[in-house]
């Protein structure tokens, strides 16, 4: 094993020991958690408001402090991009994630601070692949570069000491140096902000590059391998960088994309693992090769709560803790951090696949789902469904996205299926009864409501021309980073908007 790689690996497994504590003692890990933000925080302006210094335990925290939102906030976090320190953290805070605005036209920006940045993002980073060194103790990945398909950033207008960017370009921005050394491509293209032209450079500037690891949301890094193929001529991955060995992916269920990546990677021997790291905190990592869900990180200077799907939307709803927690069933998150977050409702569903650890899967966002009859279809049953119907008709998906058909005086209303192929399903009749009889069963409301045509119809499937997702995103400024395609919208927003650029397109042509 090359020096780079025994060394890196060592310090990494130093983490070990507190690692364990976190499956071990889980409770009194969060509770420490809670007691360290509010004292950090204790002389901050919020925190003098709602008076930190005398919260003793998490009951009167939830007593005391509301459940809030990213309004909740915006004024707090208006200030602090102008320059005002101290408001919701105590340390400096000059760095602001951009959030991917997917259930909102309005861009979100959360503060980034030494410490969110230090305990929670890149410690994920570093857990994961000590979790991933230990079951693959023969791993040379550190023999070569990472390369990570991240996003842009770029100056703050209101006030020329402070960034704002994805996730992902923030944290690269701020890497050390050591860290930068086993990264590709280099930074200056990394984080461009012209998707057009980011491809391009990376697939360049990496083509001849012994890349050992990737990391990024899926459909990008399609874009990217695609890019390579054109350039080198070749059809598998592995082809170009033989030693890779690890595909680290998370911002979308990897779910409808498991095919597609067997096509471009030929290669049984390279690994996959998932992250949830969110614009707000990193939150989980698959620390187990070939499972299906992650480990909760609780150590990381993030609080958790658990909300009931059925209280989401209360003025005051009920929260619970770790120990209140159940398994199977969905919770919306709310989460209290270490970069000034506090009882902060994330937007994201999981549920817990066991409580001892706490591993959970995520199933979805408070605001995408459909639910204009009664149906209650969530992204976890519509993932499941669109692999089941690109297995059974050997299709291959890129990208899609569902909303309803609304009742009218002469039809009955149902679900519109907007679909981009790799490859096309064999038969298209099999691919739309496959898709409607797999939510039948993975969701019983969704089962009542199509019995016998009566409330809802047979799903209603677009086909798109491969590149239109693409094309909607560039056209609305969302191309690359963290943004994405909304799998379901309990509105016909976005499909309308897609549709109508397709006619337009279409004219244009004609």
């Amino acid at each position: 094993m090359p020096i780079v790689n025994s060394l890196v690996s060592w310090y990494l497994k130093r983490r070990l020991p507190a690692f364990e504590e976190i499956l071990h003692n889980p409770e009194q890990v969060q509770n420490d958690q809670l007691i360290r933000l509010l004292r950090t925080a204790q002389i901050t302006e919020f925190g003098r408001k709602y008076d930190f210094k005398s919260i003793q335990n998490m009951e009167t925290f939830k007593e005391r402090v509301p459940v809030t939102n990213y309004d909740d906030f915006k004024h707090y976090i208006e200030r602090m991009m102008q320059g005002e320190q101290n408001i919701l953290w105590p340390s400096e805070v000059s760095w602001f994630a951009k959030s991917s605005g997917t259930t909102s036209a309005k861009s979100k920006f959360i503060p980034v601070t030494y410490e969110s940045l230090e305990e929670c993002h890149y410690q994920g980073g570093k857990d994961l692949l000590m979790t991933y060194l230990i079951q693959k103790p023969e791993s040379e990945i550190f023999a070569g570069k990472g390369l990570v398909m991240g996003g842009s950033h770029q100056i703050n207008n209101a006030n020329s000491d402070s960034f704002y960017g994805d996730v992902s370009a923030v944290m690269m921005q701020n890497l050390p140096l050591w860290a930068q050394y086993l990264r590709t491509p280099d930074l200056s293209i990394a984080i461009m902000d012209n998707w057009d032209s980011k491809i391009e450079k990376m697939a360049q500037a990496t083509i001849n590059d012994n890349v050992t690891n990737i990391s990024g949301v899926p459909t990008w890094t399609i874009v990217l391998i695609e890019k390579l193929f054109e350039l080198s001529g070749k059809n598998n991955l592995t082809d170009i960088w033989p030693n890779l060995e690890l595909y680290v992916h998370g911002g979308v269920s990897f779910t409808p994309y498991k095919d597609r990546f067997k096509q471009l990677i030929k290669n049984s021997q390279v690994n996959y693992l998932e992250t949830y790291n969110a614009s707000e905190g990193f939150l989980g990592i698959q620390d187990r090769l070939g499972s299906d869900d992650m480990l909760l990180m609780l150590d990381y200077g993030i609080f958790f709560e658990f909300m009931p799907m059925s209280e989401y939307g209360k003025d005051f709803p009920i929260t619970y803790s770790l120990s209140e927690v159940k398994p199977n069933e969905n919770y919306a998150l709310v989460i209290s951090t270490n970069s000034g977050l506090w009882r902060y409702i994330i937007g994201d569903t999981i549920k817990f696949t066991s409580v001892h650890p706490f591993r959970f899967k995520i199933t979805g966002r408070t605001k995408h789902f459909i639910n204009a009859f009664g149906e209650e279809l969530v992204i976890e049953n519509a993932d499941f469904a669109i692999k089941a119907a690109c297995e059974k008709t050997e299709a291959l998906l890129n990208d899609y996205t569902a909303a309803p058909i609304y009742f009218t005086e002469h039809t009955k209303g149902g679900h519109e299926w907007l679909i981009e192929f790799e490859r096309e399903p064999n038969c298209m009749n099999t691919f739309v009864n496959t898709l409607d009889q797999t939510l039948k069963q993975q969701n019983s409301d969704y089962e009542a409501k199509r019995y016998k045509d009566m409330a809802m119809l047979l799903p209603k499937l677009n086909i798109l021309p491969k590149g239109t997702f693409q094309g909607w995103l560039k056209q609305a400024g969302k191309l690359g980073g963290q943004h994405k395609v909304p799998r379901l919208s309990n509105h016909r927003t976005f499909v309308d908007d897609i549709l109508q650029m397709q006619k337009a397109q279409q004219q244009s042509i004609v």
